[in-house]
Formats: C-alpha cells, structure tokens, sequence
C-alpha cells in the first residue's frame, strides 16, 4: 500500500514524503510527525507483530515510537527527532530491560526476525525452545545456502547453554535500530520475545556500533557471567542464519568467523 493511502485509512492527515533509510525488509518513509512503513508484500501478522512488540517494550520501561495504526498493510509510528548520541542512557535502558524476569521462553503472539516467521509458542526449557523454535526453522531455510557448514551448525543443537533466566528481548538489536533522539535513545522495529538475554547481546557485539562506554555501563549495571559470555558466538549463529536465507552467501564468511571462534579457532 502506498504510505499516503496507509495514512488516510489510519484517518490521519497527509504530508509530503520523505524516504527515510532502514528499509532492508520494507519501506520507510517520514510524513510530518509520522512514520510510515510499508511493504510491497507482507507477511501475514507482520506488521502487527511489530506493534505489539513496541507496546511490550514501552511497558518495560524503553524508550520507542508511538504507534498510531497498525494493519496488514503497514505502521504509522510517532516521528522521533533526533538528537546526540547518549551511551549511558542506553546503557542504562536495557540493563533495566534485562534485569526485569519474564513468564517463560518464547511468546504468546506471532514473531518475526526480519520478514521470516519465527515458530509461537512457549516453554519452561529453554535449550529445548532455542532449538526447536529458534535454530532449526531457520537452519532448514538457509540449509541450501550452507553447504559444509550446515552440519557444523546443527551440532550446536545438542550442545549445553548457560542460563540466566527469561527477559524481554528487543529481539533485533543491531545498531540500526537504535535511535538517538532529542529525549534519549530509543528503541526501532523489534522483534520482542521472552528469552536469554544474551540473544540481545549477540547481535550487538556481531556487527559492532556500541562503544566501549556503553559495554562498561551496561557491564557495571548488569554484569555478565564469563561462559554466558563465551556463548555469544553461539547465539550470533541465528541473525547471520536469517541474513544467509534472506541476503545471500555473502554471510557465508562471517558465519564461517563465528562458528571458528566459537570452537576456539578464529
């Protein structure tokens, strides 16, 4: 849907359009005070996927856009200005995040990891939901693609995961969903679930952007045990399975740095 025609069915004024980046999965576009984000086909849920995991976020306490209209078609989310980078505040934001318990693993609602439609469900075990209902769906996508590291992937299903207990994640948290704004950081396009913590922390170390002031905040607020630590590699396994199924090979080599790493070679 055209994000003009997304605005008038949400019964909002129009605006000039102005394309915004951010857009790998769909359209973004600023109108006015608003955000509008489209996609030339959706995924069934995704869209309301999206807003129900900012509400759960805005809950717990984060930062994130309002949301005006959410449907099968698209968003339209407060326009956030932005404004200087403030480390600590993030910091801060998501060891309050990570520190808050949660139910269970998994969700009571539809998940997606970019447009790929992650299993529902929930359950107490966590290893046993980190590979039924994270790895293998997305090990099976991208098994084509993989070739000799396929089977050097499914090894890690059997293997043990150092546990913390369930929190709310933001589910997707590289540095292009974070937005610096006049009010603090805030938080973009989740993809919330209840799980580790080290899920969040995984993608943030796997393509960088967070500096050394925030890891040191964050780590005196909410340290983090040493093998939960070592795990990391194990857990940057998921977002480069979904960019090898969704983007092409060209993730072949990080995935092949990160199971290195993981078995003490790189």
């Amino acid at each position: 849907m055209h994000p003009a025609s997304l605005l008038r069915q949400a019964g909002l004024k129009p605006y000039p359009l102005e394309a915004l980046s951010g857009g790998e999965i769909g359209q973004v576009w600023r109108a006015g005070p608003y955000v509008v984000k489209t996609h030339p086909s959706p995924p069934p849920g995704l869209f309301q996927a999206e807003a129900r995991g900012l509400w759960a976020l805005a809950q717990a306490g984060v930062r994130v856009p309002r949301v005006y209209w959410a449907s099968e078609a698209g968003l339209v989310l407060e326009y956030l200005p932005p404004g200087p980078p403030d480390w600590e505040g993030l910091a801060r934001m998501l060891a309050t995040l990570h520190r808050q318990p949660a139910p269970t693993y998994g969700w009571d609602g539809p998940v997606f990891l970019g447009s790929f439609a992650l299993p529902g469900g929930t359950s107490s075990s966590w290893p046993h939901f980190w590979a039924e209902k994270r790895i293998q769906p997305l090990l099976e996508a991208a098994w084509p693609q993989l070739g000799a590291m396929g089977p050097k992937v499914e090894s890690l299903l059997a293997e043990p995961l150092p546990q913390e207990g369930p929190a709310l994640l933001h589910g997707d948290l590289w540095q292009g969903n974070v937005l610096h704004t006049q009010e603090g950081p805030a938080l973009l396009d989740p993809s919330a679930w209840w799980g580790e913590r080290a899920v969040d922390l995984a993608m943030m170390r796997l393509f960088g952007g967070f500096p050394d002031t925030f890891w040191t905040i964050y780590q005196a607020l909410h340290p983090l045990p040493l093998e939960v630590a070592q795990a990391l590699p194990r857990y940057q396994v998921y977002y480069l399975l979904v960019h090898v199924y969704l983007f092409g090979s060209s993730y072949l080599p990080m995935l092949d740095r990160v199971l290195r790493t993981r078995d003490g070679l790189g």
